[in-house]
């Protein structure tokens, strides 16, 4: 049975091309990358350099080849550390215009990151808050705008509390799944960053 995995290259490195070994008079081909003697060291700025050469030559280049090389005793020993380039500063993700939302105001990290990039589904109230499609959902419950604060979604909890639960409406008890509805969203409500 024929293996149908393709063959791997003999040598690993290899870069396909048309072109001649850079190595003074030879005539093979130049397969292999190498770091340029002269000119700039890969860095911030790039990779530096390259040029390429035949297998006997990269072979020939790998074996005098010192990382080392133009480097003072503080620099090989500063690169000799073990915790070599941690201390290198990165730059902080820029927060954009708006900023992004507290993560601990959201049960859904799904309407965090919908909040922060999200179209306008989701947009935030005039006063800054956002809310997410639990809330909105909540507040349809309990029949209130999306803009009324924390102390007019108590009012409303407390007169819909009063109309649906049976000691205060009679002992009527098809109202207790209306009532639930409406202490489940209560309940959400009052731990949204909106109303918090």
């Amino acid at each position: 049975m024929a293996d149908a995995r393709p063959k791997q290259p003999r040598f690993h490195g290899r870069v396909p091309g048309e072109r001649q070994c850079s190595a003074p008079g030879c005539t093979e081909a130049g397969e292999f990358r190498a770091p340029a003697e002269e000119g700039p060291r890969s860095g911030y700025n790039g990779p530096g350099e390259w040029r390429f050469l035949c297998l006997d030559h990269v072979r020939e280049f790998n074996a005098r080849y010192n990382f080392f090389n133009g480097m003072t005793a503080e620099e090989i020993t500063a690169q000799q550390r073990p915790y070599a380039g941690w201390e290198r500063e990165t730059r902080a993700f820029s927060p954009g215009a708006a900023g992004m939302p507290r993560w601990a105001d959201f049960l859904d990290p799904l309407d965090a990151i919908q909040a922060r990039y999200g179209t306008g589904r989701n947009a935030a109230r005039q006063d800054g808050k956002p809310l997410s499609d639990a809330d909105r959902r909540a507040l349809r419950v309990m029949g209130l705008d999306p803009e009324v604060d924390r102390r007019a979604l108590r009012q409303r909890y407390s007169e819909l509390v009063r109309r649906y639960h049976p000691d205060r409406n009679g002992g009527d008890r098809t109202y207790e799944q209306k009532l639930q509805e409406v202490i489940e969203a209560y309940t959400l409500l009052k731990k949204a960053p909106a109303f918090a």
